[in-house]
């Protein structure tokens, strides 16, 4: 195979594992600006506590919110990865093993997510896709990390009146949330080839989606992502028409 035929079977790959997906913005940076700017600009609400946050980002934190842990960062929002980076991030090289380009300037090697972000396109438009990305309180972003969504009825609220519950390594969110995280469970798996949910959490998120139907507001934030960002999320579009 010549070296034409070969970049053109490689875009074409490239192509394919993003085509229903984030191709247009590879900059985490831009994409969280955007967000703020062209999406939630009216509706400045977190995920999980419906806590309220204004432009500069300070959280206003609804009555009776307790967080014992990442207590500075309960005064700001962030952005947090509804299926976590890690999730779909250990399936490149880069994650698990490291590049030759990850090198410190004292020649220490790194891997894990500052690797792939540094030399992984594909992985920068997954982790930069604004359907995966909704405001939290910055405590409540700390406190879920990286774990994977269950039920966990035998424990309380961590955090007072908001009902986020996490035990073991495993997140409970609120009822309110649980529609659009699963919506966007669905929406990450059908739009990147390389991400697979577990049965079990297939299994949950399936039962999320039709115990806890799509919103209007749910259904505006598609329609503004999909102008910023170029492509359709089916999952959700399918269930606001």
């Amino acid at each position: 195979m010549n070296k034409t035929l070969l970049l053109s079977s490689t875009l074409l790959i490239s192509f394919h594992a993003l085509a229903d997906g984030n191709t247009t913005i590879s900059s985490f940076n831009k994409t969280k600006k955007t967000l703020e700017k062209s999406v939630y600009f009216d509706h400045r609400t977190t995920i999980y506590c419906d806590a309220k946050f204004d432009a500069k980002k300070n959280i206003t934190l609804p009555s009776g919110f307790e967080s014992d842990k990442h207590v500075k960062r309960s005064k700001r929002v962030e952005w947090e990865h509804i299926v976590p980076a890690e999730n779909f991030g250990r399936t490149f090289s880069e994650w698990r093993e490291g590049n030759k380009a990850c090198v410190t300037s004292k020649g220490k090697e790194f891997k894990g997510r500052r690797c792939a972000e540094k030399t992984n396109d594909e992985y920068r438009l997954m982790q930069s896709d604004m359907y995966n990305l909704y405001p939290a309180i910055g405590s409540v972003n700390a406190m879920r990390s990286n774990y994977n969504f269950a039920m966990l009825p035998n424990e309380h609220s961590d955090f007072g009146s908001c009902e986020m519950k996490i035990d073991n390594k495993k997140a409970e969110p609120p009822k309110n949330a649980r529609g659009r995280i699963a919506r966007t469970y669905m929406y990450m798996e059908s739009a990147y080839p390389r991400y697979k949910m577990s049965k079990s959490q297939r299994q949950l998120m399936n039962a999320w989606d039709k115990q806890y139907p799509v919103s209007s507001w749910e259904c505006k934030r598609a329609e503004r992502i999909e102008k910023s960002q170029g492509n359709v999320n089916t999952i959700i579009k399918e269930r606001c028409n």
